[in-house]
């Protein structure tokens, strides 16, 4: 599973395994480093971190991460959640394409490009794991682009459709 981390204005590539437990060592790739991490949950919200043989006591507090004495602002774009597709602030301007949130292939596109959709109007329909997905829109707005064709196979995070 791949996320994008921003930590202090600073985005980051980071890869997790697929099955990803809370206790335990995990290698993963940030920013295209091997890093060995050891996460143990302590509380909700309070995680002890061991990686490279230091310890780091990491506290989550909506979007502000304590480690230590230190505080860092930080957003987590995860193509899987709804949090990582979409906010209200960024659903009222400028374009906003539907993405992947699984590998997977497209089976059906309901829109065509120059048509006004509604927010929350099915765009286009992908296959993941033997289950047909609709995707929405985001916002409200005109389909300027559509990125893929029915047939198409797409990965993780892959732009389907760009809507104005």
């Amino acid at each position: 599973m791949t996320v994008w981390v921003e930590i202090a204005g600073a985005k980051h590539r980071v890869e997790l395994p697929a099955e990803l437990s809370v206790g335990g060592e995990h290698e993963c790739l940030v920013d295209g480093n091997n890093i060995l991490a050891d996460a143990k949950l302590i509380a909700p919200g309070v995680l002890s971190l061991l990686v490279s043989g230091c310890q780091y006591l990491c506290t989550l507090d909506g979007e502000t991460l304590r480690i230590g004495q230190r505080t860092y602002p930080f957003t987590i774009d995860d193509p899987r959640s709804l949090r990582g597709r979409s906010s209200q602030a960024d659903a009222a301007s400028g374009p906003r394409a539907v993405k992947a949130p699984m590998p997977g292939r497209v089976v059906r596109i309901l829109v065509a490009e120059g048509e006004q959709v509604e927010e929350h109007q099915g765009v286009i329909v992908i296959e993941a794991m033997k289950m047909q997905n609709e995707l929405k829109a985001p916002r409200a707005g005109r389909i300027s682009r559509i990125a893929v064709a029915a047939e198409d196979a797409v990965g993780t995070g892959h732009i389907l459709v760009v809507i104005e």
